[in-house]
């Protein structure tokens, strides 16, 4: 009977899920709130000199106040691939260049967008509780092979099948706790 079979099928299970969290809360980051965040841009890419570049790689941020964002960019010959990267982005916000720095002010959103939002975050959500669901369906069929094979005992697969249940009850309720701030953090005026 191999213990460390079963260790690390749910080693690569928590490994999974924390990933599918992780992945999750990257998803929220790009959903704008009214607030200036870096996490709306970073990920953006930029043509500089012909190669696509993450802007986080390119420049660096501040928010100077709640709803403004500025970029410095390490290269000032940046400052125009930025700028048309951020006008050719979904964040429909104008940046404002004065030749040093970028500046981006986000207006308030409306209450309709607000909702709107809060229904692509619940999408968001849900997508990353089906990715921790489909792991520990994956870990479960996996061990109950393993049993199969007479590589575990039904006892060895039944702590792992409870240890794995608590896992995903773990991540699920983290992914449920990032959505309840999110979506109290887009409905804030």
């Amino acid at each position: 009977m191999d213990e460390n079979l079963v260790g690390s099928a749910l080693s690569e299970a928590r490994e999974k899920m924390h990933k599918m969290v992780l992945h999750t809360q990257a998803e929220f980051a790009g959903f704008r709130t009214g607030r200036a965040s870096s996490g709306l841009i970073e990920r953006l890419t930029v043509d500089y000199y012909g190669t696509e570049v993450p802007l986080m790689q390119l420049a660096g941020f501040s928010i100077p106040e709640a709803r403004v964002l500025v970029i410095t960019p390490y290269d000032k010959g940046a400052l125009g691939a930025i700028e048309r990267a951020i006008q050719a982005s979904d964040l429909g916000i104008n940046p404002s260049n004065d030749g040093v720095i970028i500046r981006l002010v986000f207006p308030s959103l409306t209450e309709e967008r607000r909702k709107e939002l809060v229904k692509q975050v619940r999408a968001r959500a849900e997508e990353g509780r089906v990715g921790v669901r489909n792991t520990r369906r994956a870990a479960r069929h996996d061990l109950e092979q393993a049993e199969k094979r007479h590589e575990i005992n039904q006892g060895q697969l039944d702590r792992a099948e409870k240890e794995l249940e608590k896992l995903t009850a773990d991540s699920i309720a983290e992914i449920d706790r990032m959505l309840e701030a999110k979506e109290k953090e887009l409905m804030e005026v």
